[in-house]
């Protein structure tokens, strides 16, 4: 795959946003959930900084070439991100939580159950932010503006008390 702009799939700048953004995002989450520890922490840096930061902007780029002769690009980017960040996404991420988190009955069939039900709560507002992401930031800060709105949706679901809860 191209891609665009001469940019890396996978560049030190999206590593060290990654790793920062969704340790302090979940961190935050954590720590208003009672749940904080060092080991989480670390461990949801790492998955940013690798996991996240290789595929998130790699997606993101891929989604900006297919709509280059789209009809509607700006609906379009919107669809393929809520694709890409789908119930799935949402499960594995629980799952490196509790995984760092050191809840092993957490991980759980369960998981699925949550990662769809909070999926489906929050379209609206995840349609909407990443409207914005897709259209309204650069491609080179889409990854950097998802991984912020990522770390909100925790913080949120941590003052619900519903995610964080499973």
């Amino acid at each position: 795959m191209r891609e665009p702009q001469g940019r890396s799939a996978y560049s030190r700048t999206e590593v060290l946003r990654g790793s920062v953004v969704y340790a302090l995002g979940d961190s935050v989450a954590a720590w208003i959930a009672g749940e904080f520890s060092l080991l989480r922490l670390v461990g949801m840096g790492l998955v940013g900084g690798t996991v996240y930061a290789y595929e998130i902007p790699h997606y993101f780029r891929w989604i900006e070439q297919r709509v280059a002769t789209c009809h509607h690009p700006q609906l379009t980017r919107t669809g393929l991100a809520l694709l890409y960040f789908n119930p799935l996404w949402i499960v594995r991420h629980l799952f490196f939580i509790k995984l760092f988190s050191g809840d092993w009955p957490g991980l759980s069939i369960r998981l699925v159950r949550v990662g769809f039900e909070s999926f489906v709560f929050t379209i609206p507002l995840t349609f909407t932010a990443n409207y914005l992401i897709q259209n309204k930031l650069p491609l080179a800060w889409r990854f950097t503006g998802s991984a912020v709105f990522s770390g909100l949706m925790a913080v949120y679901y941590a003052l619900s008390g519903g995610w964080l809860a499973s």
